[in-house]
């Protein structure tokens, strides 16, 4: 094998049948060994890249019959003569993008960041077109604790969305998703919708948002807004749960997971009356939340038992990582709050959602879509594959 040289050939031309079993059939004479293959579609043109392996006397030869069958099928070809087999990739890790629309900037900014760090873009595809474009790249001799601050600085200020994260098997396997539920799984605040009944919406709204920004301590603030539920109804929970709207892509996602037999949580500042059934109608089963305090039918006004707070998010997570026998590098954590960074700090990968400025600079990965399902994108699934999953779903009881 010593004496073994290499061809790396590319053709690029009109896409048809056949091509593959034409360029194989070409060579598949003089013994020739197959190193490297890659192809790719893109509207109607089909580019080949091949890494085939000769012994010198059948060199010739070999570039005889590629350039033969390259002009009948009408095909560009380009040649280059060499010695050994690709060379090794170190370090490699993967950078996911994402844009609506996806510019030329951006991939340019893209580029000069990954170059100014010294690694090397080996490959690219496409993840989905819509409602988003979404664009892999595997980079080399780069590292994820350097890549992604700077990448994520740089699609700030472009505006597009970016996820870095280890390349090779720390990718693959199952895992455990845990979401916040209000403003990630769903669209709505459920204290505000419970607060609406009371009449109270408004107040118990700007007391949200200054919570969810950091601004005030989650628990005195959790305390402060439950008071103003005090004498509703208990059948208040089902008009809200009737009110209670997913947030687009949300019961994809969820669906999707499950299909890869993944592991689904929901951890939330909310309330269980509400976050449980909802948690049921999606086939979740790990579900931690705060509890409403209720004598004779009506709601007191208090907080049952510990609050879920920050930093309790955080210990369900670990929590529901071991009930699963999954490592927290094998969690994601989904979350648009301050009382999220906790949590999106334990996992494995951190993903802010439509997230408060503070948490945006704090976790791995932000996405600023309204669609819930672009989490999947994140963990390297393409939307053609997603939307087959759903077609060969069996339909939910």
């Amino acid at each position: 094998m010593a004496d073994l040289q290499t061809l790396a050939a590319t053709l690029s031309g009109p896409d048809r049948p056949g091509i593959t079993h034409a360029l194989m059939s070409a060579v598949a004479g003089l013994g020739t060994e197959v190193l490297d293959l890659e192809q790719v579609v893109v509207r109607g043109q089909v580019t080949i890249a091949l890494l085939l392996g000769s012994l010198p006397d059948d060199l010739d030869r070999l570039e005889d019959r590629l350039a033969g069958t390259a002009a009948r099928l009408g095909y560009r070809l380009t040649i280059e003569e060499g010695l050994g087999d690709n060379p090794p990739r170190p370090r490699r890790v993967v950078v996911t993008i994402l844009g609506r629309p996806l510019r030329a900037t951006h991939l340019a900014a893209v580029g000069r960041v990954v170059s100014e760090h010294g690694g090397n873009i080996d490959r690219v595809r496409r993840l989905s077109r819509t409602p988003m474009t979404t664009l892999e790249f595997m980079v080399s001799n780069a590292e994820v604790a350097a890549l992604r601050p700077a990448l994520a600085a740089t699609a700030a200020e472009t505006g597009f969305d970016v996820s870095v994260s280890p390349a090779g098997l720390a990718r693959q396997g199952r895992r455990l998703v845990v979401m916040d539920v209000d403003s990630t799984l769903i669209r709505d605040e459920v204290i505000e919708l419970l607060a609406r009944h009371a009449g109270r919406e408004a107040e118990v709204a700007a007391v949200t948002e200054r919570a969810m920004r950091g601004e005030l301590d989650f628990a005195e603030s959790l305390h402060a807004r439950v008071a103003t539920l005090a004498g509703l109804p208990v059948s208040v929970f089902d008009d809200v749960i009737e009110a209670v709207r997913l947030t687009p892509g949300a019961r994809t996602l969820v669906a999707t997971l499950q299909d890869l037999g993944f592991a689904v949580a929901l951890v939330s500042g909310g309330f269980v009356e509400v976050v449980r059934p909802l948690a049921d109608s999606l086939g979740i089963k790990h579900v931690a939340a705060n509890r409403l305090e209720v004598s004779d039918g009506v709601l007191t006004g208090k907080v049952k038992g510990e609050v879920v707070d920050r930093a309790m998010k955080a210990t369900m997570l670990k929590k529901f990582a071991a009930a699963e026998g999954l490592p927290l590098s094998r969690t994601v954590a989904v979350g648009d709050g301050a009382n999220d960074l906790d949590m999106l700090a334990a996992a494995g990968l951190g993903i802010a959602f439509n997230a408060k400025p503070a948490v945006r600079a704090s976790a791995d990965t932000a996405l600023n879509f309204p669609y819930l399902d672009a989490v999947l994108y994140l963990l390297g699934f393409r939307r053609e594959e997603v939307e087959d999953a759903a077609t060969n779903r069996p339909p939910r009881p």
